[in-house]
Protein backbone atom coordinates (compact mmCIF):
# COMPACT_ATOMS: atom_id res chain seq x y z
CA UNK A 1 0.00 0.00 0.00
CA UNK A 2 1.52 3.31 -1.09
CA UNK A 3 1.72 6.09 1.52
CA UNK A 4 0.37 9.62 0.88
CA UNK A 5 3.95 10.90 0.58
CA UNK A 6 4.80 8.13 -1.87
CA UNK A 7 1.67 8.88 -3.89
CA UNK A 8 2.57 12.56 -4.12
CA UNK A 9 6.01 11.67 -5.49
CA UNK A 10 4.49 9.28 -8.01
CA UNK A 11 1.92 11.87 -9.12
CA UNK A 12 4.65 14.46 -9.62
CA UNK A 13 6.69 11.95 -11.62
CA UNK A 14 3.74 11.31 -13.91
CA UNK A 15 3.28 15.04 -14.44
CA UNK A 16 6.94 15.34 -15.44
CA UNK A 17 6.59 12.46 -17.91
CA UNK A 18 3.49 14.04 -19.48
CA UNK A 19 5.26 17.38 -19.80
CA UNK A 20 8.45 15.96 -21.32
CA UNK A 21 6.72 13.71 -23.84
CA UNK A 22 3.98 16.12 -24.87
CA UNK A 23 1.80 14.84 -27.71
CA UNK A 24 1.91 11.14 -28.52
CA UNK A 25 0.02 8.58 -30.65
CA UNK A 26 -1.20 6.38 -27.79
CA UNK A 27 -4.78 5.93 -26.61
CA UNK A 28 -5.61 6.80 -22.99
CA UNK A 29 -5.25 3.19 -21.79
CA UNK A 30 -2.09 2.64 -23.81
CA UNK A 31 -0.55 5.81 -22.39
CA UNK A 32 -1.29 4.62 -18.85
CA UNK A 33 0.90 1.62 -19.64
CA UNK A 34 3.66 3.44 -21.50
CA UNK A 35 3.88 6.10 -18.80
CA UNK A 36 4.21 3.43 -16.11
CA UNK A 37 7.14 1.87 -17.99
CA UNK A 38 8.85 5.24 -18.32
CA UNK A 39 8.24 5.87 -14.62
CA UNK A 40 9.86 2.51 -13.74
CA UNK A 41 12.93 3.05 -15.93
CA UNK A 42 13.34 6.84 -16.30
CA UNK A 43 13.82 6.03 -19.99
CA UNK A 44 11.79 8.15 -22.41
CA UNK A 45 12.93 5.97 -25.31
CA UNK A 46 9.97 3.67 -24.57
CA UNK A 47 7.75 6.35 -26.13
CA UNK A 48 10.23 7.18 -28.89
CA UNK A 49 12.85 5.09 -30.74
CA UNK A 50 12.27 1.95 -28.69
CA UNK A 51 8.57 2.61 -28.44
CA UNK A 52 6.05 0.22 -26.95
CA UNK A 53 3.75 -1.47 -29.45
CA UNK A 54 0.26 -2.85 -28.78
CA UNK A 55 -1.74 -5.57 -30.50
CA UNK A 56 -5.24 -4.23 -31.10
CA UNK A 57 -6.79 -6.74 -28.64
CA UNK A 58 -4.04 -6.66 -26.02
CA UNK A 59 -5.60 -4.61 -23.25
CA UNK A 60 -9.14 -5.94 -23.54
CA UNK A 61 -7.97 -9.54 -23.70
CA UNK A 62 -5.74 -9.11 -20.66
CA UNK A 63 -8.42 -7.39 -18.61
CA UNK A 64 -10.92 -10.13 -19.35
CA UNK A 65 -8.47 -12.86 -18.36
CA UNK A 66 -7.22 -11.16 -15.19
CA UNK A 67 -10.74 -10.35 -14.04
CA UNK A 68 -11.60 -14.03 -14.37
CA UNK A 69 -8.69 -15.15 -12.20
CA UNK A 70 -6.21 -16.34 -14.81
CA UNK A 71 -2.66 -17.37 -13.97
CA UNK A 72 0.32 -15.12 -14.65
CA UNK A 73 3.42 -16.89 -15.95
CA UNK A 74 6.72 -15.02 -15.75
CA UNK A 75 10.19 -15.89 -16.99
CA UNK A 76 12.20 -14.80 -13.95
CA UNK A 77 11.66 -14.01 -10.28
CA UNK A 78 12.59 -10.40 -10.96
CA UNK A 79 9.27 -9.90 -12.75
CA UNK A 80 7.27 -11.68 -10.05
CA UNK A 81 8.86 -9.65 -7.27
CA UNK A 82 7.75 -6.34 -8.77
CA UNK A 83 4.10 -7.26 -9.34
CA UNK A 84 1.44 -5.69 -7.13
CA UNK A 85 0.44 -8.53 -4.81
CA UNK A 86 -2.71 -6.74 -3.59
CA UNK A 87 -4.04 -6.66 -7.14
CA UNK A 88 -3.27 -10.31 -7.73
CA UNK A 89 -4.99 -11.27 -4.50
CA UNK A 90 -8.06 -9.20 -5.31
CA UNK A 91 -8.63 -10.93 -8.64
CA UNK A 92 -7.31 -14.37 -7.70
CA UNK A 93 -4.34 -14.35 -10.08
CA UNK A 94 -1.48 -16.62 -9.05
CA UNK A 95 2.00 -15.96 -10.38
CA UNK A 96 4.05 -18.85 -11.72
CA UNK A 97 7.83 -18.79 -12.07
CA UNK A 98 9.31 -22.25 -12.45
CA UNK A 99 12.73 -21.39 -13.89
CA UNK A 100 14.49 -22.89 -10.85
CA UNK A 101 12.32 -26.01 -10.50
CA UNK A 102 14.34 -29.22 -10.50
CA UNK A 103 12.24 -30.70 -13.31
CA UNK A 104 12.83 -27.64 -15.47
CA UNK A 105 16.59 -27.69 -14.85
CA UNK A 106 16.81 -31.40 -15.66
CA UNK A 107 14.71 -31.12 -18.82
CA UNK A 108 16.64 -28.07 -20.06
CA UNK A 109 19.95 -29.92 -19.71
CA UNK A 110 18.56 -32.97 -21.47
CA UNK A 111 17.19 -30.97 -24.41
CA UNK A 112 20.04 -28.43 -24.51
CA UNK A 113 17.61 -25.54 -24.05
CA UNK A 114 17.56 -22.62 -21.64
CA UNK A 115 15.71 -22.99 -18.34
CA UNK A 116 13.43 -20.08 -19.20
CA UNK A 117 12.52 -21.69 -22.52
CA UNK A 118 11.86 -25.06 -20.91
CA UNK A 119 9.79 -23.53 -18.11
CA UNK A 120 7.41 -22.04 -20.68
CA UNK A 121 6.94 -25.35 -22.49
CA UNK A 122 6.29 -27.26 -19.26
CA UNK A 123 3.85 -24.56 -18.13
CA UNK A 124 1.62 -24.81 -21.19
CA UNK A 125 -1.52 -25.56 -19.17
CA UNK A 126 -1.26 -22.35 -17.12
CA UNK A 127 -0.18 -20.29 -20.13
CA UNK A 128 -3.24 -21.28 -22.15
CA UNK A 129 -5.76 -18.49 -21.51
CA UNK A 130 -3.42 -16.77 -19.06
CA UNK A 131 -1.08 -13.81 -19.10
CA UNK A 132 2.63 -14.25 -19.83
CA UNK A 133 5.13 -11.58 -18.78
CA UNK A 134 8.67 -11.93 -20.13
CA UNK A 135 11.25 -9.30 -19.23
CA UNK A 136 14.54 -11.15 -19.38
CA UNK A 137 14.74 -14.19 -21.65
CA UNK A 138 14.25 -13.97 -25.43
CA UNK A 139 14.27 -17.78 -25.58
CA UNK A 140 11.20 -17.83 -23.33
CA UNK A 141 9.41 -15.44 -25.66
CA UNK A 142 10.37 -17.50 -28.71
CA UNK A 143 9.03 -20.61 -27.00
CA UNK A 144 5.67 -19.04 -26.16
CA UNK A 145 5.25 -17.85 -29.74
CA UNK A 146 6.12 -21.34 -31.00
CA UNK A 147 3.61 -22.91 -28.61
CA UNK A 148 0.89 -20.58 -29.87
CA UNK A 149 1.72 -21.39 -33.49
CA UNK A 150 1.57 -25.11 -32.69
CA UNK A 151 -1.78 -24.73 -30.94
CA UNK A 152 -0.30 -25.99 -27.67
CA UNK A 153 -1.27 -22.87 -25.70
CA UNK A 154 -2.84 -19.56 -26.61
CA UNK A 155 -2.24 -16.84 -24.00
CA UNK A 156 -4.72 -14.04 -23.42
CA UNK A 157 -1.75 -11.68 -23.49
CA UNK A 158 1.99 -11.94 -24.01
CA UNK A 159 4.01 -9.12 -22.51
CA UNK A 160 7.22 -9.69 -24.45
CA UNK A 161 9.87 -7.15 -23.52
CA UNK A 162 13.11 -9.08 -22.92
CA UNK A 163 16.34 -7.12 -22.66
CA UNK A 164 19.63 -8.06 -24.26
CA UNK A 165 21.87 -8.37 -27.28
CA UNK A 166 21.19 -11.94 -28.45
CA UNK A 167 17.78 -12.37 -30.10
CA UNK A 168 16.00 -9.83 -27.89
CA UNK A 169 15.05 -7.48 -30.74
CA UNK A 170 14.46 -10.40 -33.09
CA UNK A 171 12.10 -12.22 -30.71
CA UNK A 172 10.04 -9.03 -30.31
CA UNK A 173 9.87 -8.60 -34.07
CA UNK A 174 8.52 -12.14 -34.35
CA UNK A 175 5.96 -11.42 -31.63
CA UNK A 176 4.71 -8.37 -33.52
CA UNK A 177 3.89 -10.68 -36.43
CA UNK A 178 2.24 -13.36 -34.28
CA UNK A 179 -1.49 -13.97 -34.13
CA UNK A 180 -1.78 -13.49 -30.37
CA UNK A 181 -2.49 -10.42 -28.22
CA UNK A 182 0.80 -8.81 -27.25
CA UNK A 183 2.48 -5.79 -25.75
CA UNK A 184 6.12 -5.41 -26.75
CA UNK A 185 8.64 -2.83 -27.87
CA UNK A 186 11.14 -2.22 -30.63
CA UNK A 187 14.81 -2.99 -30.13
CA UNK A 188 17.08 -4.36 -27.41
CA UNK A 189 15.78 -2.43 -24.42
CA UNK A 190 13.43 -3.99 -21.90
CA UNK A 191 13.81 -5.87 -18.64
CA UNK A 192 11.91 -7.18 -15.65
CA UNK A 193 10.91 -3.70 -14.40
CA UNK A 194 9.30 -3.02 -17.78
CA UNK A 195 7.36 -6.28 -17.86
CA UNK A 196 6.03 -5.85 -14.34
CA UNK A 197 5.23 -2.17 -14.93
CA UNK A 198 3.08 -3.11 -17.92
CA UNK A 199 1.12 -5.66 -15.94
CA UNK A 200 0.73 -3.37 -12.93
CA UNK A 201 -0.60 -0.67 -15.28
CA UNK A 202 -3.17 -3.09 -16.72
CA UNK A 203 -4.41 -3.69 -13.18
CA UNK A 204 -4.78 0.10 -12.77
CA UNK A 205 -6.94 0.22 -15.90
CA UNK A 206 -9.00 -2.75 -14.70
CA UNK A 207 -9.67 -1.16 -11.31
CA UNK A 208 -10.56 2.18 -12.91
CA UNK A 209 -13.16 0.47 -15.08
CA UNK A 210 -14.68 -1.40 -12.17
CA UNK A 211 -14.97 1.79 -10.12
CA UNK A 212 -16.51 3.91 -12.86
Amino acid sequence: MITPKGQSIEDKSMEIIDAEIGSHPYSSDEWTIVKRVIHSTADFDFARANKIVFHKDAIESAIGALKNGCSITVDVNGVAGLLNKDNMARFGNNVICSISDAKVVEEAKKLNKTRAQTAMRLGAKEIDGGVVAIGNAPTALEEVIQMAEEGVARPALVIGIPVGFVCAAESKERLRSADIPYITNIGRKGGSPCASAILNAIYIILKQRLSS
